[in-house]
């Protein structure tokens, strides 16, 4: 049996974990996506890994493997009180990029632990900018396929990567995991990662 159970399918939360020892297996779970009337980007997000990490809890109930936590996680961008998330087509990708081009945005990353009953959550906030985009270059980007599964409609440790000027904060959270924050999470519920496995 693995050590934790991952409600994502995100290849760069999958990769993250690895990078941190995790013996875990994913879940897919089905969480509607969807931000409720008055409330705020942080909320919303910090929901939204708590309601992912608590439907993991669910089908392990169903399967009898209850008694392993699960982690949920969840990214969106927020640029001038407009939250940004994965887009629905080229022109929704291309009107976000022009929103951020030249200008400063936050990508706050949440993180949710659920065993049982006990969830706990965390929410990092990075500060990221943009350096002046042109036309051809948000067309260009849209082509190469990278933005379409991605808050902000950009992968930074890819691609996208050559849009971004300067970050202040965690360089992991805007990939999809901050690292710092979910090794503490996993301290508290005793998840074993590499620190503690080879302490």
């Amino acid at each position: 049996m693995p050590d934790l159970y991952l409600a994502s399918q995100s290849p760069r939360r999958r990769e993250l974990l690895t990078q941190m020892g995790v013996d875990f297996d994913t879940l897919s779970v089905d969480v509607v996506e969807q931000r409720q009337p008055g409330e705020t980007p942080a909320d919303y997000v910090e929901r939204l890994a708590r309601d992912k990490a608590l439907a993991g809890r669910d089908a392990l109930d169903e399967g009898g493997a209850a008694a392993i936590p699960v982690l949920g996680a969840d990214t969106i961008g927020v640029c001038s009180g407009e939250v940004l998330e994965k887009p629905r087509d080229q022109a929704h990708a291309a009107e976000m990029h022009r929103m951020m081009s030249g200008r400063r945005h936050e990508v706050l990353t949440a993180v949710a632990l659920c065993l049982g009953t006990r969830v706990e959550t965390c929410l990092v906030r990075t500060s990221v900018q943009f350096r002046e985009l042109s036309e051809n270059e948000i067309s260009a980007y849209w082509h190469t396929g990278e933005p379409l599964d991605k808050a902000g409609g950009y992968g930074i440790q890819g691609l996208g990567g050559a849009f971004v000027e300067r970050i202040e904060g965690s360089y992991s959270a805007v990939v999809g995991l901050p690292l710092a924050q979910t090794a503490d999470l996993l301290n508290r519920f005793g998840v074993p990662w590499w620190s503690t496995q080879s302490a």
